[in-house]
């Protein structure tokens, strides 16, 4: 972690990993500084980039989203032209929530979100597979979420 960061700088980045929605105000209180302060911690924390964005985190199941399939794509060739074609492909798709490139036997890891097993298939036919350059796609339904965070550890 970069030493720039301070014990208070650090106690502000996991109380906004675990409730974003938190005022300056209840932020200040729960690190021990006034309102000022903390808001220019903050401001700070977002300028030099430790804080990307603040976003709602939805419940994937009450909006019907039932599916999550990992996905192993192989590419047929890895010229600068292939990789950056499929790359742009997959930003295009909603259903991909994350896209890795990966080290070993396949290029890509995919994580995909659908409603249920019949759309995950259609979305395999008609529109991954339809990119040019994929040799192989393994796809991995997943049964039973046992961690799902996007906190970091930052102790």
């Amino acid at each position: 972690m970069s030493e720039k960061l301070d014990s208070i700088d650090r106690k502000l980045l996991q109380l906004l990993q675990q409730e974003g929605n938190l005022s300056a105000t209840e932020l200040a209180d729960r690190v021990g500084l006034s309102q000022s302060p903390c808001w220019r911690r903050i401001n700070r924390l977002q300028q030099e980039g430790y804080i990307n964005k603040k976003v709602a985190l939805l419940n994937r199941q009450k909006l019907g989203l039932g599916i999550v399939v990992f996905v192993n794509i192989k590419l047929s060739a890895h010229g600068w032209h292939m990789l950056n074609e499929f790359e742009n492909a997959i930003v295009g798709f909603p259903e991909v929530v994350e896209c890795w490139t990966m080290s070993g036997g396949m290029d890509y890891t995919l994580r995909v979100v659908t409603h249920d097993i019949d759309s995950y298939e259609q979305f395999l036919r008609r529109r991954l597979l339809q990119l040019p350059h994929i040799q192989e796609a393994q796809s991995h339904i997943t049964m039973t979420e046992v961690k799902n965070t996007t906190e970091l550890p930052l102790g």
